[in-house]
């Protein structure tokens, strides 16, 4: 039988420079190169399935599904026959596709044109409750946004799946066609491990079920590099109704997975059996971190009596209210910019941000007293080696002033709208800003966005050491990465 990976592959090579990158952009198009096929395809268990029935969602020119063909036709997989079934919305590829999978001998290919979420979704081909669906599925279906009112979100809401990317839908709809036992591989964005906007998606997925192998790339830019896509990428593996055991974690640092390193851990460190949140985590050694391991970090912001929210002013819906600088009537504005490592530095002048915001009746609301607090950075740069950057509000830096305004692109710590003791503010900025606190965040969040949901599910020592450490620091004076890393080691319950 002839193998057909490589071909696609060619194919896909020579099309990936020739279509527009607006193009892309419209159907979230990006081609699976064959070393990621094929190390897709080897992650399905061998089966005693006499026939096969394949999903490949979002084909492009069937490079995953040749992958998989490729495997069988070489002794990998003791299937009589294959029923493919492949959907493909972009007529450049559909011919190539219909080729390529038209190349295998006991395979009847079905080649679908159109929606997957339409036709998937349409009364008499959706099949959630039906026993009999797909054995396999091999995704790697379209990133983009999924608009609130859109079709494609009217369409998955009326066969309950609740999601806000092309992406976590197709994955949802493998899962909900897949037949018990029917395994789903599918490499996707990590960004739907954390965060409020996928937590239906999690819930879905992981109340229908098991995760078995998630592998993580360790650079952002190899999976899909002929593309120039800068993405963190994971591969995860699926059992529909699955009983829930042991995940193996596997990394590379790219797609030759020349470094390949596997481990096994248990389900509920990959998905802790107290967050509501459903958190997906992706521990990368067997080793618990630090901050797993410590008896003195066990406390939620609710026991600490504090709180973590989004910075409320947005400044493009309070435009004709900013201040380049301050002057009468005005309260400074606070952006990620007048933070460093040095300090707080404001106003400053030059930047293309307002340094002050006006107090009057329409930004009241917008507005917290002036006082001590903690806030952390909501964006960091692809590339930046922190997520977390916390750093301490000081009241005696603005003067005399009675309130503060904190842009939308800053978290801040706070006691119910008012600032916190001195020591506390202080000492949660040293805490949130170890190593170690940051490598634990890297497990569940794989993207530069730090949200206030992500701060909320983490845990913290008590109150009185987060103050001893306050304390500390302010004893310190300017504290080094080493110095703080070495401080987090002393801490006692």
């Amino acid at each position: 039988m002839q193998l057909q990976l490589e071909t696609a592959d060619s194919v896909r090579r020579k099309l990936a420079s020739r279509i527009a990158q607006k193009h892309k952009a419209e159907f979230g198009q990006f081609l699976t190169p064959s070393s990621v096929a094929r190390f897709m395809a080897s992650l399905f268990p061998e089966s005693s399935l006499r026939t096969c029935r394949l999903l490949d969602a979002g084909a492009g020119v069937g490079a995953l599904s040749c992958a998989f063909l490729d495997r069988w036709a070489a002794g990998g997989f003791d299937f009589d026959a294959v029923e493919a079934t492949a959907y493909e919305i972009d007529d450049q590829l559909r011919c190539h596709l219909a080729r390529h999978l038209g190349g295998y001998q006991g395979v009847t290919p079905r080649i679908i044109a159109g929606d997957y979420i339409e036709l998937a979704t349409s009364d008499d081909l959706f099949t959630v409750k039906q026993p009999s669906g797909y054995t396999h599925a091999i995704l790697n279906p379209p990133y983009k946004k999924i608009n609130s009112n859109s079709a494609h979100r009217l369409a998955l809401r009326r066969v309950g799946i609740e999601t806000v990317n092309l992406y976590s839908a197709f994955v949802a709809l493998a899962v909900a066609q897949a037949a018990p036992s029917g395994q789903i591989v599918a490499i996707i964005p990590r960004s739907f491990c954390n965060g409020p906007y996928y937590r239906p998606f999690r819930d879905f997925i992981l109340k229908r079920a098991a995760v078995r192998h998630i592998h993580l790339f360790e650079l952002r830019n190899k999976a899909f590099r002929d593309d120039r896509v800068l993405q963190e990428n994971i591969i995860i593996r699926l059992e529909r109704d699955g009983h829930r055991g042991a995940v193996t974690v596997s990394t590379s640092t790219d797609d030759t997975f020349a470094d390949l390193v596997t481990h096994e851990h248990p389900f509920d460190r990959i998905v802790f059996p107290d967050d509501p949140e459903r958190f997906i985590h992706v521990p990368t050694s067997p080793e618990k971190s630090a901050v797993e391991l410590s008896p003195a970090i066990r406390c939620t912001l609710a026991d600490l009596g504090i709180k973590v929210s989004t910075g409320p002013v947005v400044d493009f819906r309070l435009k004709e209210h900013l201040r380049d600088m301050p002057g009468e009537g005005t309260v400074p504005l606070l952006y990620p910019g007048h933070f460093s490592a040095t300090g707080t530095t404001w106003p400053i002048e030059g930047i293309k941000k307002p340094n002050a915001i006006l107090r009057n009746a329409d930004t009241e609301k917008w507005l917290y007293p002036s006082g001590f607090y903690c806030v952390v950075r909501r964006f960091s740069s692809k590339e930046e080696k922190r997520r977390i950057v916390a750093s301490v509000v000081e009241p005696s830096v603005f003067g005399n002033v009675s309130a503060l305004g904190f842009e939308n692109h800053l978290n801040l710590f706070h006691e119910n709208r008012r600032g916190l003791p001195d020591a506390l503010a202080r000492g949660l900025a040293v805490f949130l800003n170890t190593t170690a606190v940051d490598e634990n965040f890297r497990r569940f969040n794989g993207h530069t966005q730090v949200n206030a949901t992500d701060l909320m599910q983490m845990k913290y020592p008590n109150r009185e050491i987060l103050v001893e450490l306050g304390e500390w620091a302010m004893r310190q004076g300017r504290l080094t990465q080493e110095q703080i890393n070495a401080k987090l080691g002393t801490l006692t319950e």
